[in-house]
């Protein structure tokens, strides 16, 4: 059962690690939910024309990375309200994902495919290898390194590392193309544990990585304690019914984010 959640939470808990850097940098990644989602579609899209999901996931995580990073260049340019600015790019990913569903495939449904089929040992041994690397890369260039001491400081101390010379524009665009490049996998996993492609299949795990970021307080540890409290309540609710029949599914569906709410008001 504990190794079911963590593997049911790598999605999670990729995205959260990624929207750390953003939240850091006070540019906190409010399109995270869209991102996922287009980058799930994205891998399956690539899977089907290579017939290699190793390529697919490598082009999408390429693709997102320097979308990402170009929309950073363009809000920090522009001087734009980065929190505005992401909730409209959430909108604006989640339409490109359904507009790009219906030229390619003439479908906004369900997208399947031989080429992309995996089995449960699959999925499980990729996800954890993933989210291990990423992770551990990850909070280890945030925490251990002189790059992620300015990027833990350029929200908080912005004029301290402008006065030392430090360009902090460029670790605010920056964090947004790395929490772009955990999206990325984050969307992959989750195309891979269901073997196709379905329309909002993120399914709010873009706002619970911001609420575990939030609730977590920029501590990676309790970041990744949060998530797989979310996610378990997200896997208990998705299989109690085969032990206890009866329970209404709305209520199931809502536990994850039920979770969220209680924990908030703690």
């Amino acid at each position: 059962m504990p190794l079911e959640i963590l593997i049911f939470a790598c999605p999670l808990l990729l995205a959260s690690a990624g929207a750390l850097y953003s939240e850091y940098t006070g540019t906190l990644a409010l399109f995270l939910e869209g991102l996922i989602t287009l980058s799930a579609f994205l891998t399956f899209t690539f899977t089907t024309v290579t017939h290699s999901f190793l390529a697919a996931s490598l082009i999408t995580t390429i693709i997102i990375t320097l979308l990402a990073f170009l929309w950073g260049f363009i809000i920090e340019k522009t001087k734009a309200n980065p929190f505005i600015a992401s909730l409209g790019l959430n909108l604006l990913f989640a339409g490109v994902t359904s507009l790009l569903s219906a030229l390619i495939f003439n479908t906004r449904g369900v997208l399947s495919s031989p080429d992309f089929f995996f089995t449960k040992n699959q999925v499980a041994v990729y996800s954890v290898i993933i989210t291990v690397i990423f992770i551990a890369i990850g909070g280890y260039v945030l925490f251990f390194t002189q790059k992620g001491i300015y990027f833990r400081t350029t929200g908080t101390e912005n004029q301290v590392l402008l006065i030392k010379g430090i360009n902090t524009s460029i670790y605010r665009i920056s964090s947004w193309a790395i929490t772009g490049t955990f999206a990325a996998q984050a969307g992959t996993l989750l195309a891979m544990r269901i073997s196709s492609f379905v329309p909002n299949i993120s399914a709010g795990r873009g706002w619970m990585a911001l609420a575990a970021v939030y609730l977590g307080k920029k501590k990676l540890w309790k970041i990744v304690l949060f998530a797989l409290i979310f996610c378990g309540a997200d896997y208990f609710g998705a299989n109690i019914q085969n032990f206890i029949p009866g329970i209404p599914s709305a209520i199931l569906i809502a536990l994850p984010y039920l979770t969220v709410f209680l924990l908030s008001l703690l």
